[in-house]
């Protein structure tokens, strides 16, 4: 026994000295931001400004990401769950990878991955190997940067004791604690035991905000006669009461600039200008100068819209009367310009071709126009996706073909948004929430599948709280709770 203790002693010094060694090589947090600057390159939603939805993704990624790199270097700090991250990467050439890997015709891929590593070296190399990015960069920082199999015989892999060490010393065995950790998954309940002490503190510390929010937005909309003010992108509560605050006193500077914007609705984006959808866009990072200008532009946007609202008409007649439409939440955020010159192009191309389409033969249908797809398709919503390259004859045949199963697609949409909006009031009316939304990326299907799996549940944590059904668990700067629509029970 005695012999057994002396072994314990020694392997307890050993593990304590490698230790050491091992924090004296480690990654420092600003070692790692050094090393994922091509990952951020890679995925940084500004890049994405034309792709409301990919952004969308790629912020509320990187928000987990951040949080599990901060957890990282706390100290001590031993609680972790293995963490799945989605980006949607810049286009490049792909190498072989493990994971998994879904190209578009769009300029980018969406790469998924799952984070577990319990040092910083080890998650940069994951990221950076995940998205197919090299790693060479990082042999100039003073730590071992070799992959995984490489870096696995160096001192700066974790240390694997025998089973035996942990019986004797009582010490936790980390990979028994991961083991346990991948076979446990998330569970609604179990996440909301978890998080709901912080997220009505946030909730909590956001209340003034949201009320001074609220009142600003009446005010201006009520004094501009706007029909709504939005947002692009989810900022944060404090942020958009500064933007207004902002719209306020441009507005008390020069009144004059802004008596075009009557039945109008403004949104706070990253550009300025006048949107495809005919709403005024003010640019975030623009001073009042900039702002100003749109404004002062405001009757020749009319002007332009008019020609574009014609166009629209016009190919509608080519097509045999089906629907121009632009949908936002589904299509890249495009200027009037912008708009107008796929629309004038798209009719050019009808024009030349000589289609034939018998008179009103697609009334009732709807499609959109993208310019970053090579082949027309139909969305569950009943609408087409019709490039603006597409081949006419090709374009002839798909619509016709694909006509009745659009209109049933455009019925059950219907269907759809009524069950969705029923059960969103039903569901907010159980738990007693003070909002329940959807992020833009979530179809209707998924939220009314998430809603009536809620609707069985009992779940008393949500009283008061602004719930958002998203692709992911989340806590938001301001206390919104974001949960996966397809959540576990």
């Amino acid at each position: 026994m005695f012999c057994c203790l002396r072994v314990v002693r020694r392997l307890c010094l050993e593990k304590i000295l490698l230790q050491c060694i091992i924090q004296s090589r480690t990654l420092s947090g600003a070692d790692a931001i050094n090393a994922l600057r091509p990952f951020y390159f890679a995925v940084h939603p500004d890049f994405f400004g034309q792709h409301p939805k990919e952004r969308e993704v790629n912020e509320n990624s990187l928000k987990r990401l951040n949080g599990y790199l901060e957890n990282l270097q706390k100290p001590g700090f031993r609680s972790f769950k293995p963490t799945q991250l989605t980006f949607y990467v810049r286009e490049r050439e792909p190498n072989s990878s493990n994971v998994q890997e879904s190209f578009s015709t769009s300029g980018f891929r969406a790469v998924s991955f799952t984070l577990h590593t319990r040092d910083l070296l080890s998650t940069v190399l994951d990221i950076l190997n995940s998205c197919s990015l090299s790693t060479e960069h990082v042999q100039s920082l003073n730590v071992n940067s070799q992959p995984h199999k490489e870096a696995k015989s160096t001192l700066n892999r974790p240390i694997k004791w025998d089973k035996t060490y942990y019986s004797f010393t009582g010490f936790k065995d980390p990979e028994e604690d991961l083991e346990q950790a991948q076979r446990v998954e998330t569970t609604l309940t179990s996440w909301l035991d978890d998080n709901e002490a912080s997220a009505v503190k946030k909730l909590k510390k956001s209340l003034p905000l949201r009320k001074e929010l609220e009142r600003l937005k009446l005010e201006l909309s009520h004094q501009l006669q706007l029909s709504d003010i939005r947002w692009q992108r989810s900022w944060g509560i404090a942020h958009r009461c500064s933007q207004l605050h902002s719209l306020g006193r441009l507005v008390q500077q020069r009144p004059e600039v802004v008596k075009n914007v009557k039945g109008r609705t403004v949104v706070f984006t990253d550009r300025s200008g006048m949107s495809a959808a005919g709403h005024i866009m003010l640019g975030t990072m623009d001073v009042h100068h900039h702002w100003t200008k749109i404004f002062e532009r405001l009757p020749n946007y009319y002007k332009l819209q008019k020609r574009l609202l014609f166009l629209e008409d016009r190919i509608s007649q080519l097509l045999g009367g089906i629907q121009v439409i632009y949908i936002e939440e589904l299509q890249p955020l495009l200027t009037l310009e912008e708009y107008y010159e796929t629309l004038d192009s798209f009719c050019n191309k009808l024009l030349d071709s000589r289609l034939r389409f018998h008179p009103h033969s697609l009334r009732g249908l709807q499609m959109i126009l993208e310019s970053d797809r090579y082949t027309p398709s139909l969305h569950e919503f009943g609408h087409f996706t019709i490039p603006t390259v597409c081949d006419p004859a090709t374009l002839q045949w798909f619509i016709v073909a694909k006509a009745q199963e659009a209109r049933e697609n455009l019925k059950r949409k219907e269907e759809m948004m009524i069950t969705e909006k029923e059960l969103i009031g039903t569901s907010t009316e159980k738990f007693s929430l003070d909002r329940l939304y959807k992020e833009p990326s979530i179809s209707s299907a998924q939220m009314i599948d998430c809603c009536k799996r809620l609707l069985e549940e009992s779940l008393p944590y949500l009283q008061g709280m602004h719930l958002c059904i998203s692709h992911f668990y989340s806590v938001l700067q301001d206390g919104d709770l974001c949960i996966p629509w397809n959540w576990k029970s």
